[in-house]
């Protein structure tokens, strides 16, 4: 799951590495589309400046061609007055009257001025000294060249330019000298009108005309659309006589509007949201697939495993069954043969119930290990006295220590011998790992057990158990799979020790129940070291004597007259459990299932029967749903008459449900004669 969340993040993380290259490849894009716009706008709005350029040069060029008609008739050496002059100069064309005056200025003083009216203030003005005007005058005397001058405020009133034609005259040596100025007044409002500037406003252009000072190098505004144009304007030169304009032009919005700007902004923004969520998308699910394949893959190698498990299994539980049942088979066919003979007799029922016990005990472990895989494996605690219960481990392994000539040596070092635990689980880890030792350590070796405790406080203790033998050992290479189940460096068949391969699995999984830590050191030749640890919640001498209940002593001959039910559809089981039962004196009626059961109980009378045996798994009625259905009886003795469960579902769930649906007691098979002995009389004597 932490996998999977950290692939998902490294798959956002580059999703917003993606976006965010798309986002600035797009917006350069974007831009580079913009800067071709511009300058596409720029190559429209240079053609559209160099059309006004036209426009004015060719309205210039007929003033100049006006002008220099004049100055010809000048220098042909007519004489002109100011009829003359006034007679000529009304024949000139003056479209729109764009020309206010036509002026003769000899020395650059105006003698001649036409027409007249409106215009008398002109005569006079030097044009060589007037504040004005002299500085396009005299630049226009000095080159011999048309210049065009102003615009300025009139003296006849108005706005108007001045188009100067200096006329030089040859004397008879071809000696050029100054006669004086034919001038052109060009009323400006009409000029700037004629020149079409309105066609700029109408194509969403903002244009300014401007050139520079002479003399300051300051701009000086011609004219203009408005007050402030845009920046980044478009300039195109304008040659005028003997002077240079320039036109300023620019879209009323810029050549890049702030709208296009935010389109691009936008675009590159959903692109970008668009990659990203395409790539987290198809990168996610490649990883699904990814991670779906590696899971078949796993889940086929789990399969694959769990198969060989059970065929391991399987072969081992073949072999580990038929061992004893082999043996139990063959001692039975050779009692049968011997049955005159004694002791042979004696000695076959020995082995038979031996071999029966080696057959329990793996149908015990197999069954324990099933617990522990289905996490239903539960420490059942109670005060207990650990010194008792190590002694009661050594008493059951003493004689097959003695057996082997195998030197035994325990020492113990327990400051606190009474521990909360559960006793059955703590006995079976040491018993497993001893017998382990036993088995695995050769005749006249040496086992070494120490006990210790440490890190003990008023509450808590841990208890170390070490276990050191000298036997045969394990090689390094198998150490790592020692608590694997069925596992074993050796099959029986070549150490010739019996074993599933269970009991250390089972080990281990006791020990971590408990919250403790096994360890293991060995040496092929040199032996085993096992090393527990476990810590176990203090108790007292008190929390002993409570739970110990007084020791009763039950007479065979109190049995007799006591009268059983018992409730097995088993013809065997109930035979040999009958059988047991009248050795001790009871009277038994047997029924087939939990329904025979319950109407035997409900037609008898109250107190007839003492105890009901009960099994568990039976048609009709199962044993549990038995029970439920007695204790709800009318009659309350019947209610409450003893119900002991007999059953092969010997795990703690099952004793658990038997407790929960009303049963007195458990009695596992196959039955142990002693053990169903105890539980009987206890029952009955509390009842």
């Amino acid at each position: 799951m932490k996998k999977r969340s950290s692939a998902s993040k490294q798959i956002k993380k580059y999703s917003l590495i993606v976006g965010l290259l798309v986002f600035i490849a797009s917006f350069l894009f974007g831009c580079i589309s913009l800067k071709n716009l511009e300058k596409g706008k720029k190559t429209a709005a240079t053609y559209t400046a160099q059309s006004t350029v036209r426009r004015i040069n060719a309205q210039l060029n007929q003033y100049v061609e006006l002008s220099e008609f004049l100055g010809n008739v000048v220098l042909a050496g007519y004489n002109l007055d100011q009829t003359s002059f006034s007679e000529l100069a009304e024949m000139l064309p003056n479209e729109n009257g764009i020309v206010k005056a036509f002026e003769l200025a000899p020395n650059g003083v105006v003698t001649d001025v036409f027409p007249q009216q409106e215009n008398e203030k002109a005569f006079g003005i030097n044009m060589l000294t007037d504040h004005n005007r002299k500085e396009d005058a005299n630049r226009a005397k000095e080159t011999g060249n048309y210049t065009l001058g102003g615009p300025y405020k009139l003296k006849q009133g108005g706005t108007g330019a001045l188009l100067f034609h200096p006329v030089y005259k040859s004397d008879s040596i071809d000696n050029d000298s100054f006669w004086g100025f034919v001038i052109m007044v060009i009323d400006w409002d009409k000029f700037i009108d004629e020149i079409g500037l309105e066609r700029l406003n109408e194509a969403s252009y903002c244009y300014e005309i401007w050139t520079t000072d002479d003399t300051t190098g300051s701009r000086v505004v011609l004219t203009q659309s408005q007050k402030h144009i845009p920046k980044n304007s478009l300039t195109v030169e304008c040659e005028i006589p003997n002077d240079t304009w320039y036109v300023d032009i620019v879209p009323d919005e810029g050549w890049i509007s702030i709208y296009q700007w935010i389109a691009v902004i936008a675009v590159s923004c959903i692109t970008s949201l668009m990659s990203a969520t395409i790539f987290n998308q198809v990168h996610s699910k490649k990883y699904r697939e990814d991670q779906y394949a590696v899971e078949l893959k796993k889940s086929a190698e789990q399969a694959r495993e769990a198969s060989e498990a059970k065929t391991r299994f399987l072969f081992n539980m073949s072999h580990d069954i038929r061992t004893p049942m082999n043996a139990i088979i063959g001692f039975s066919d050779l009692l049968g043969k011997n049955l005159d003979n004694e002791e042979k007799v004696r000695e076959y029922l020995g082995k038979i119930k031996s071999s029966g016990n080696i057959l329990m005990r793996i149908i015990d472990q197999v069954l324990e290990v099933a617990r522990i895989e289905s996490g239903t494996a539960i420490l059942k605690t109670e005060a207990a006295n650990l010194s008792e219960l190590f002694y009661s481990v050594n008493t059951v392994l003493e004689s097959d220590i003695q057996m082997k000539g195998i030197h035994c040596s325990i020492d113990a070092n327990v400051q606190h011998k009474y521990a909360f635990c559960d006793k059955t689980k703590l006995q079976e880890i040491y018993l497993n790992i001893m017998s382990n030792a036993i088995k695995y350590t050769p005749d006249d070796h040496a086992i070494h057990v120490t006990i210790n405790e440490t890190n003990f406080d008023d509450k808590k203790a841990r208890y170390v158990f070490v276990c050191e033998d000298t036997g045969i050992g394990m090689a390094s290479e198998y150490l790592p799979h020692i608590f694997d189940e069925f596992s074993r460096e050796h099959t029986a068949t070549e150490n010739k020790v019996s074993g599933t391969g269970l009991g250390l699995s089972i080990v281990k999984s006791f020990v971590e129940l408990m919250n403790g830590r096994i360890h293991v050191e060995s040496e092929p030749g040199k032996g085993t070291k096992f090393t527990v640890e476990i810590p176990l919640e203090l108790a007292s001498e008190e929390d002993i004597c409570k739970k110990e209940l007084p020791e009763q002593t039950f007479m065979t001959d109190k049995n007799i007259g006591k009268r059983i039910l018992l409730a097995e559809d088993n013809e065997l089981n109930a035979e040999i459990a009958m059988e047991l039962l009248k050795e001790e004196g009871f009277l038994i009626d047997w029924v087939k299932d939990g329904q025979e059961c319950f109407d035997k109980l409900e037609e008898s009378d109250e107190g007839y029967y003492d105890l009901i045996l009960m099994d568990i798994q039976m048609p009709i009625l199962n044993g549990y749903d038995t029970t439920e259905k007695i204790r709800q009886m009318e009659n309350p003795k019947k209610a409450a008459t003893p119900i002991i469960a007999m059953t092969a579902n010997a795990l703690e769930e099952d004793i658990a449900m038997t407790q929960k649906v009303g049963m007195n007691g458990f009695i596992a098979k196959p039955l142990d004669a002693e053990k169903m002995f105890t539980i009987l009389k206890q029952s009955i004597v509390e009842n």
